[in-house]
């Protein structure tokens, strides 16, 4: 199962109580206030790392609670501070306040981290309140409660290179091909209804992170479908591959496919519009490939790449330049 949204409950651990407390000692002939400070609750701190890849270990726990600290004891000894409670996340998860729809943070990279809930300060004890004029204090206080939130925490795949397309495009063939990701392939639209990341060897020194987005339908920007949901996965991506199958299943034509994909991400998010872009007519073993590349061409004025998962054709003339256009990026 794949997870790239959920939504949990967190709540800070409470500071501990300040103690009143006056010492009563043998052989101390004066004594006094010695009340020692509560100690403060733990943060919940939500924390990107490598090897984490998806939400799934959120989904059945979704209420976190860190504890809380110790009260202050007498002799002016403190209370521990509890320990803060960490929740691992994958890199490319961004951290959401529900409650006051307000990104607390994007967390793209590893190692990024964000406080979503600080625990509450300790009370100070009787003695913090002892003065010349003020010699037995039984003021102290109590410790803070922690904050609580509401989190929803969503996931953005990282990746130097996203496959767009209508559904049935060959974006889960070209992965499986190119790559040991083995996205599920099957003769009939939308296969694939999660992202497939797959690391391209272009050679011994030079690779590339590849998703494979799952496939979109007109509307999307606004919302049909699962538009949304599989938007966002391309907002990360350096470099858009579009694949335009040439004899679709559902007997439409190619360049309108073409054309209502463009338009359903460039009303998503103008800035991933302007992304460089690739154009690439699949399965050049059927009849009309030749022609929908040359009349894609034509019309876009851009260079147009038939290939063939199938058989091989011009995979390596696709995938070295996306290379080159990712370097460009890079740099």
């Amino acid at each position: 199962m794949f997870v790239d949204r959920v939504q949990i409950e967190v709540q800070a651990g409470r500071g501990g109580d300040g103690c009143m407390s006056f010492r009563r000692e043998k052989y101390v002939p004066r004594g006094g206030p010695d009340g020692g400070d509560g100690g403060n609750g733990g943060s919940i701190i939500v924390q990107a790392q490598d090897g984490v890849d998806s939400l799934n270990s959120l989904v059945h726990k979704k209420h976190w609670k860190a504890r809380s600290g110790v009260h202050g004891q007498g002799s002016t000894r403190h209370g521990a501070n509890a320990e803060d409670m960490i929740i691992t996340v994958p890199p490319g998860t961004v951290v959401r306040d529900e409650q006051h729809d307000l990104v607390l943070k994007d967390l793209s990279q590893a190692g990024d981290s964000v406080v979503a809930a600080r625990g509450g300060k300790g009370g100070k004890g009787n003695c913090r309140f002892k003065s010349s004029t003020n010699q037995a204090p039984r003021e102290f206080t109590r410790g803070e409660e922690g904050e609580h939130r509401l989190l929803t925490f969503e996931l953005k795949v990282i990746a130097d290179i996203g496959l767009l397309g209508k559904p049935n495009a060959g974006k889960s063939t070209l992965l499986s091909r190119v790559s040991r990701a083995r996205p599920e392939i099957a003769d009939y639209p939308f296969t694939t209804k999660k992202p497939n990341l797959g690391i391209v060897q272009v050679d011994l020194d030079r690779s590339f992170v590849m998703a494979d987005i799952p496939g979109l339908i007109e509307g999307a920007a606004a919302g049909a479908g699962l538009g949304h949901e599989f938007l966002r996965h391309v907002e990360r991506t350096r470099v858009l591959i579009h694949l335009v199958e040439p004899t679709p299943v559902d007997g439409t034509d190619p360049t309108e496919n073409y054309r209502a994909i463009r338009q359903e991400v460039e009303q998503y998010d103008t800035d991933l519009a302007g992304r460089p872009e690739i154009i690439a007519v699949s399965k050049a073993e059927l009849p009309d490939a030749a022609a929908v590349r040359d009349l894609l061409a034509e019309e876009t004025g851009k260079e147009v790449i038939l290939f063939s998962s199938v058989t091989g054709q011009n995979l390596d003339k696709l995938l070295a330049r996306a290379f080159a256009v990712l370097q460009e990026e890079r740099e």
